[in-house]
């Protein structure tokens, strides 16, 4: 009772901060309507508006549009429709705020906290990705802070109605962003649950990530991917013929990158990355073993089927821009190097994300962003759990725990890719993991308590809503 009227004090205080002509509407607790039907709930929060609400048992799933200023700093100068989703199943259950990083599906799913804690799910469409874009887009109001921003505003929100705890989670970059707002409120969320979350600290500094490639998999494996990707640039020639042919086809275009020889090459060097992203040690026996006597079409299509040589086309850029504008702006982007392949077959090496963004919109890295929540993480981490994948390339620059870090983790699941969890953890990580997320969302029994190896999720699996999807995005994106 003494949490709940806290919060109604400081909504109080926030409403009259932010109530300024112009701005977007503040966040408001919806709880004190008096209503019980939790659609006419969450629409009385000011701001928030339907777009629809789709069918699932045991659930009431909602897709809204909330209005968010395009800049927290100066609310009145301007808005814009961000997407969320609600997965409702009982404003007594903790709530799991999730987001990837990108864009928000609009079909029901369960991340894993959601299903460990049996609980309510809030997920996030980053901003600038469509259609939670401002217009005209002003690309200097995409930011860490200004993202944590939103996040808070939504939680500030909806707090009213979901009063239990809330745990934050997201995988790759919307590992990162989970970490963000912990960063920037520390005070909104009782645990985070970040899975394999990048953190280039020293953007310039990637040799973690070549000391990766010369020890994942088996030498086996590794010879005959550098062996694919190698031929695929000695044939550059043929292959680049069919590149036009194939771009023709489908009326594909090179403007932002520059050339289909850029993008061809982008491709290329994408392959081994994104074969260790996305593939099991497994999945090498689907390799050309012998890529000097492969045809043109074996090297092509496996390239394909592991880079994608649609992505550095403009029609696959285009929606990633506000990934690539962060990257060059402040999160950074990995270099490797290719001390296998000749050095006359590689022009331009991994491309800056400064080539994947359109020339119109400027960009200008700060070296000090990520210095910062490193520094944060590791001297200040409480409630915080990353989990990596062993065979991830991601992983190679992760989060690490200091000495001011507290109920803290950092766990690797052995053989796992992009789509490492929770449930691939060796058995006495994982069931200590299950524990902490339950303790964090406050609905630990006091078995569990006792005895962390008991730990197991509360809800059911259900094979719609919790399939393991790895957060596949192009090779070399997070």
């Amino acid at each position: 009772m003494r949490k709940a009227l806290r919060w109604l004090l400081a909504l109080t205080v926030l409403i009259g901060t932010l109530s300024t002509a112009g701005a977007a509407t503040a966040a408001q607790p919806a709880a004190t309507t008096g209503t019980t039907d939790i659609k006419e709930q969450l629409l009385a929060i000011p701001g928030m508006s339907l777009i629809e609400e789709k069918p699932y048992t045991g659930y009431r799933f909602f897709v809204l549009n909330y209005t968010q200023p395009v800049d927290h700093r100066h609310p009145s100068e301007g808005t814009f429709q961000q997407r969320i989703t609600v997965l409702h199943k009982d404003v007594s259950r903790p709530t799991v705020f999730y987001t990837g990083g990108y864009n928000v599906s609009t079909t029901p799913g369960r991340r894993e906290p959601t299903q460990i804690v049996d609980g309510n799910q809030v997920s996030m469409e980053y901003r600038f990705f469509t259609p939670s874009r401002p217009a005209p887009a002003d690309w200097s109001k995409l930011d860490i802070w200004q993202a944590a921003s939103d996040q808070h505003r939504i939680f500030t929100a909806l707090k009213g109605i979901y009063s239990g705890n809330w745990i934050a989670t997201g995988g790759s970059k919307g590992g990162m962003t989970a970490t963000y707002y912990e960063r920037f409120y520390p005070r909104d969320m009782d645990g985070v649950v970040a899975y394999v979350a990048p953190n280039d600290v020293v953007n310039n500094e990637d040799s973690a990530y070549d000391r990766f490639f010369t020890q994942v998999g088996t030498k086996e494996c590794r010879d005959r991917l550098n062996a694919v990707q190698r031929e695929a640039l000695v044939r550059r020639a043929p292959l680049e013929k069919k590149y036009a042919a194939y771009a023709a086809n489908n009326g594909y275009t090179f403007t932002t990158v520059g050339s289909l020889d850029r993008a061809y090459e982008a491709v290329v060097l994408d392959y081994v990355w994104g074969f260790w992203q996305y593939s099991l040690l497994s999945d090498c026996d689907s390799i050309p073993a012998d890529a000097k006597n492969a045809t043109d079409d074996e090297i092509w299509n496996s390239v394909d089927t592991i880079s994608g040589f649609s992505f550095y086309t403009d029609q696959g850029l285009e929606p990633y821009t506000p990934y690539y504008y962060q990257a060059g702006t402040q999160l950074g982007a990995p270099t490797i190097h290719f001390p296998y392949i000749e050095k006359q077959y590689v022009k331009y090496g991994y491309q800056p994300p400064r080539n994947f963004v359109p020339r119109s919109i400027p960009m200008k890295f700060g070296p000090s962003a990520m210095r910062d929540v490193d520094e944060w993480v590791r001297h200040n981490a409480h409630h915080m759990l990353y989990v990596y994948g062993q065979n991830d390339p991601w992983g190679a620059e992760r989060f690490r725990l200091g000495h001011g870090a507290k109920d803290s983790y950092v766990f690797t699941a052995p053989g796992m890719n992009h789509g490492a969890n929770v449930a691939g953890l060796v058995a006495d990580e994982r069931a200590l993991a299950t524990a902490r997320i339950l303790e964090w969302a406050g609905v630990a029994s006091p078995a569990v308590q006792s005895d962390p190896s008991t730990a197991k999720p509360l809800a059911r699996f259900d094979a719609k809503l919790d399939a393991a999807t790895v957060e596949r995005e192009p090779a070399l994106r997070p």
